[in-house]
């Protein structure tokens, strides 16, 4: 069924309306019913999310809880144990038959919680990803999260933005946006805000709307929101997709593989057993029934779904520390991490930018809003008044301490505020009418504004007094930006309120004024201006010629203190911190000494790459931890040297531009307060607060998950070798079945799941930022983990058997024998999960308290072996025998040997071992 093109959209009281790139922008916001300069109110907001819903796309591929449980229940084990329930039946073996069904649904809800835990972790995970939005409400400028956008918003755009919602544009300044993920087209398509005549348009051809999902790559603008959610083109084509296949990491593919394998062993150990019970003569049945607990007994069906809310978990932990993490596999790399490629704005800097020193052509002013004050100075009023309105951020309140926007901006802003300049009135008597924006090839910005018919506001006198000198009434151009490449436009200076020549001795000394500040890490920007006649308007590659150069602006952003303890722990964990940023490269190696980053001078800039041959660069980049005046293109140039090294890169970024380099490292870090949409949807890992000290903590806490997890791997593999070397030794010493087909589906039940997850919540261990990162080839038995499981089985199991054979062949024929092998079993596991929380520490070194989840888990499992041995009824099902006071001595006699050779086994490690680098 199709519609026609007129009648698809309806506006806010329910009636039809044309589509909107048909119309005019103020007949769509006449339909929205909301105000261009004004926007909605927020009570109004409120209703319309009420009656249109979040704008979100619908999760098509998230599984359901009746999926997750059906899934739990067609696993091949699962299928054969239900198999065992039906055959035990006919055979008239009640008892077992009910037993294995209660084990088969207590092992279903085991898996489906396990996975629904990861299931609903990672959704929540996806939730913190949703961006903030600029939008006006109230009449003000306001930042919300892009699921509370409805119709009708007034939502504000620029370079770097993911449109978060289909929009009617109002105003487009150079607009351009990247439509390929809706049309296939790979340029990027200039917008505009006027209508379109005719009806008959093309997604492709509507260059008056913007669309979710799509990227804008230039510009800014203002739009009109007119449909929200699974309303939006993208919504339409996310209903028509399917769910999609769960991401598996690295970790959990090796995992999947290491089960076949098991899976492999397990039937050739299902032949052997029943070779030696038949030998026994055993009945067909008992066979039948031990060769499907063996099975059950070496494939570790549950280890997946532990490792994947292990990850999700430990990417909550990071979250708490402000690393937001977007991939799972991001978690398993982090701890192999061997470079930290950072940015110094805001990630090691505190970012809170201040004008503390105006350099004028005669002279120098220290910033000081007691002695600035309302100045009369018209060669620093039109300095800062350009530094004011050449600028995107905005002060937000009254006090002028809270600025949305860029924070250099922002220091700008404020700096003309404490001079008596009033951004709101000189946007009502300058208004922008044309802008170049900033981009990292050109590093600066230019605004054109229109010239009020009369100068009536005394803040604006020094444009009317040069205007007058200059002989221009129409507009002027103003422009802001590094100083070394903006005093190449300039041809004129302007000094105490004259204009003139700028000769080669005044650009020398301009720039040695720049490296001096550099050099004492202030942060300096250049200004400039320059009348512009109506003609010149449509000609903006003209615009940044012939500059008058006003003077520079120095200002400071101090280090942050945790940032210094960052780098130090850094280098102590093997990983090399390395600092690239757009700044001068005498800031940048002035803030890189306050750091403890680098404590030489050596750097190299976006030009030195550029010269350099593939062989030049291969050899110095390596050696190089401060690169200055870096465009993002250079950061690929890096990314792909320090790999072609073996490096495990982690690179920050925050632009557009930067997007190509956080996908190719193997951890994209985004900055989540100064980051744009695109640089966050091509990351890995974002940084909540931009700090650097946080991608430490995340380093740290992506060892200590990895490290948790090859914990309960060595434990759960380690007790499924336990098990398997009693079916295996028992018959060979002669005696009957060591262990009933129940009884090792119980112990697989109450060992296996609880204590392993519980494993997951183990701290770091001790000096664990002391090692080098780990190799990313490694597999997950590296460094002897794998001899570990085997020997540390044997070992279990020897102990188990070797307590039922004593007590079967005694003589004094204790029908416990068998409660003996099963229960020391189960105790000498409890034993060793206490033990592998710490792969080198005594487990007397540190508090048993630090875990209290592995410590419940290891009491209820106690507890409930203690029930199967001493209640009446669970002796009936399980086939257990109640334990003398002496025979329970044994199984925790046992246990306690199995922690002396841990112990000693430890001892051994840290005597001979240089431990930290294991």
């Amino acid at each position: 069924m199709t519609m026609e093109i007129g009648v698809v959209f309806t506006n806010m009281r329910g009636k039809p309306m044309q589509e909107p790139h048909i119309l005019t922008a103020e007949n769509v916001l006449k339909h929205h019913a909301t105000i261009a300069g004004q926007g909605l109110s927020g009570a109004e907001a409120a209703q319309r999310l009420d009656t249109h819903g979040p704008n979100e796309l619908v999760e098509k591929g998230r599984k359901s809880a009746w999926r997750i449980l059906l899934a739990q229940v067609k696993e091949v084990m699962i299928l054969i144990l239900l198999a065992a329930v039906f055959i035990s039946a006919a055979l008239q073996e009640y008892i077992d038959a009910i037993v294995i069904f209660i084990i088969v649904v207590l092992n279903t809800l085991l898996g489906f919680w396990q996975e629904f835990k990861a299931e609903n972790a990672m959704a929540a995970l996806k939730k913190m990803t949703v961006p903030n939005v600029r939008v006006l409400r109230d009449g003000s400028e306001q930042q919300i999260s892009a699921k509370d956008l409805v119709p009708g918003d007034i939502l504000l755009i620029e370079s770097g933005n993911v449109v978060p919602a289909d929009a009617r544009l109002i105003e487009a300044v150079n607009l351009k946006v990247q439509e390929a993920a809706l049309t296939g087209e790979s340029e990027s398509v200039d917008k505009h805000s006027h209508r379109l005549e005719g009806d008959d348009y093309a997604l492709a051809d509507r260059k008056n709307m913007i669309y979710m999902g799509t990227v804008v790559t230039y510009g800014r603008g203002y739009a009109v929101v007119t449909n929200t959610g699974m309303h939006t083109e993208l919504g339409k084509i996310a209903t028509l997709l399917h769910g999609v296949e769960d991401e598996k990491t690295p970790l959990q593919r090796r995992l999947a593989r290491l089960g076949r394998s098991l899976a492999m062993a397990a039937v050739v150990l299902i032949f052997v057993v029943a070779g030696l019970m038949y030998m026994q003569g055993a009945g067909w049945k008992m066979m039948f029934m031990t060769a499907i607990s063996m099975a059950v007994a070496a494939i570790p069906e549950g280890l997946p779904a532990v490792v994947t809310i292990a990850l999700a978990l430990g990417a909550q932990q990071m979250l708490k520390k402000n690393a937001l993490i977007r991939q799972l596999a991001a978690v398993e790399t982090l701890g192999s991490v061997t470079v930290i490629c950072s940015d110094k704005t805001g990630t090691l800097t505190q970012n809170k930018m201040s004008v503390t020193q105006v350099v004028l052509p005669d002279r120098r002013v220290t910033f000081d809003p007691a002695v600035v004050g309302h100045t009369q100075d018209i060669d620093l009023s039109l300095l800062l008044l350009t530094g004011m309105l050449c600028n995107d951020a905005v002060i937000n309140d009254g006090n002028g301490h809270d600025i949305l926007g860029d924070p250099t901006e922002g220091a700008l802003v404020i700096a003309a505020r404490q001079a008596g300049l009033v951004q709101t009135d000189l946007n009502t008597l300058l208004p922008r009418v044309r802008e170049l924006p900033f981009d990292s090839e050109r590093k600066r910005m230019s605004t054109v504004h229109a010239m009020p018919v009369s100068f009536d506001k005394a803040s604006a006198y020094p444009v009317s007094a040069l205007s007058e000198q200059d002989g221009h009434t129409d507009h002027i151009l103003l422009t802001k930006g590094a100083a070394d490449g903006l005093i190449d436009g300039c041809g004129r200076i302007l000094i105490n309120g004259k204009i003139e020549l700028l000769d080669d001795k005044q650009k020398n000394a301009i720039l040695a004024e720049n490296t001096a500040m550099a050099e004492n890490g202030i942060r300096v920007l250049g200004l400039a201006y320059r009348f512009v006649d109506e003609d010149e308007l449509d000609r903006p590659k003209r615009y940044e010629q012939n500059l008058v150069y006003l003077g520079l602006a120095g200002m400071i952003d101090p280090v942050r203190p945790e940032a210094v303890e960052a780098v130090r722990l850094c280098k102590q964990a093997g990983i090399r911190p390395v600092m690239i940023t757009g700044d001068h490269p005498l800031t940048a190696v002035a803030i890189a000494r306050q750091l403890g980053l680098t404590d030489t001078d050596t750097f190299l800039t976006g030009q030195d790459l550029e010269k350099m041959t593939e062989e030049e660069l291969a050899a110095r980049i390596p050696e190089i931890s401060v690169f200055a005046r870096v465009s993002p293109s250079h950061k690929m140039v890096i990314i792909d040297v320090l790999q072609e090294h073996h490096e495990i890169v982690s690179m920050t970024g925050d632009g557009v531009n930067d997007a190509p380099a956080l996908k190719s490292a193997d951890i994209g870090v985004a900055m989540g307060i100064t980051g744009t949409d695109v640089s966050k949807e091509a990351s890995d890992m974002i940084l909540l607060d931009d700090n650097f000290a946080t991608i430490v903590a995340a380093v740290k806490e992506g060892r200590r998950i990895y490290d948790n997890i090859r914990k309960f791997v060595r434990y759960i593999l380690t007790g499924n070798t336990g098990e398997i070397v009693v079916m295996l030794t028992g018959p060979l010493l002669g005696m009957p079945l060591p262990l009933l087909p129940i009884q090792i589906l119980w112990i697989n039940l109450v060992t296996d799941g609880i204590p392993a997850i519980a494993l997951g919540y183990e701290e770091p261990e001790q000096k664990i930022m002391d090692r080098p990162p780990l190799d990313p080839k490694e597999g997950i038995f590296a460094r002897g983990l794998g001899w570990q499981i085997i020997m540390m089985g044997v070992i279990v199991g020897l102990i188990s058997v070797g307590a039922g054979y004593g007590f079967w062949n005694n003589g004094t024929g204790s029908p416990a024998w068998q409660t003996m092998v099963f229960t020391m079993l189960t105790f000498c596991q409890m034993a060793y999960a206490l033990c592998v929380r710490k792969q080198h520490q005594s487990l007397f070194s540190y508090s048993w308290f630090s875990n209290p989840m592995l410590l419940a888990a290891v009491g209820v499992t106690l507890i409930l072996q203690m029930i199967i041995i001493y209640v009446p009824f669970f002796n009936l099902v399980f086939r257990t025998f109640p334990l003398r006071w002496e025979e329970l001595a044994v199984c925790t006699a046992g246990a306690v040997a199995i922690i002396l050779i841990t112990e000693i086994k430890k001892l051994f490690l840290r005597k001979n071992q240089n431990f930290v680098t294991v």
